[in-house]
């Protein structure tokens, strides 16, 4: 299952108090209580409010409403054509959420938003690496096209990186390893699984770092694998089952009742 991924801008908040306790929340699964610290009054905070209801959509499977409210208000308030693709990349990442958690096929809305964002945001802009990252999401669980998400992934890590987004750089090692993992290159899974852990632990990205730990297990020998599986329950646990779809990955099958 795919992950969301929003700006960077709140991971190293600096000196800024507000961009501190917005980032704290978010990290711990709190997107309402972060969401609720930002008056939607400017583009920008309006853009980073929706983004968070958004991201917690798909996360939680939860607060779809919300997050169109939001992105309402962002649409609305956005005054450049970055801020207007901005939003067009959010409004993409909720359709695409609905689609993959099956509340509704929003697949052509989601392509048409994403490519609404990449006819406002010029290339090189900060915004574009994630958008090369989600147009990759698509590709990868809507288009079932490995190959064009790879493409997507490759653009978005060499973006993230160039502009010091270590957040989404994350997700990128992360999707990037999963397609490896999938092409059977075991090593180079798990390199990329790893960097995606080491990075979200240095950044205190908890509600990320269960997903991150199961997908190392999946490519570690025993006992490490268990041991790994053990922490992500732990976490997953902790932040009251969330991702929801991690529950299925981390969850032992059912004992066969005809031989129990």
């Amino acid at each position: 299952m795919a992950h969301s991924a929003m700006s960077g801008n709140g991971t190293t908040a600096g000196d800024d108090p507000l961009q501190t306790a917005v980032w704290r929340l978010r990290s711990r699964a709190c997107w309402a209580d972060a969401a609720a610290l930002l008056r939607p009054d400017t583009a920008p905070a309006a853009l980073q409010r929706a983004g968070l209801l958004v991201e917690r959509c798909l996360y939680t499977e939860r607060g779809w409403a919300e997050a169109e409210d939001a992105l309402r208000t962002a649409e609305a308030v956005a005054q450049s054509d970055e801020e207007r693709g901005a939003a067009a990349c959010e409004r993409g990442q909720l359709a695409y959420a609905a689609t993959l958690h099956g509340v509704r096929d929003r697949a052509d809305e989601a392509r048409a938003a994403l490519g609404r964002a990449a006819a406002l945001i010029p290339p090189g802009a900060a915004g574009r690496a994630l958008l090369d990252f989600r147009r990759g999401l698509l590709a990868e669980n809507l288009a079932r096209s490995p190959q064009a998400a790879r493409a997507a992934y490759h653009r978005a890590h060499a973006s993230a990186a160039a502009h010091g987004d270590p957040l989404l750089l994350s997700f990128t090692w992360r999707h990037l390893a999963g397609l490896a993992l999938r092409d059977g290159e075991v090593a180079e899974a798990r390199h990329g699984f790893a960097e995606s852990l080491r990075i979200r632990e240095e950044l205190g990205y908890l509600v990320g770092t269960a997903p991150a730990l199961a997908s190392l297990a999946d490519t570690s020998p025993e006992p490490e694998a268990s041991r790994l599986r053990e922490e992500a329950l732990r976490l997953f646990r902790l932040l009251g089952g969330v991702p929801t779809w991690l529950a299925q990955h981390l969850t032992p099958p059912a004992p066969d009742t005809a031989t129990a």
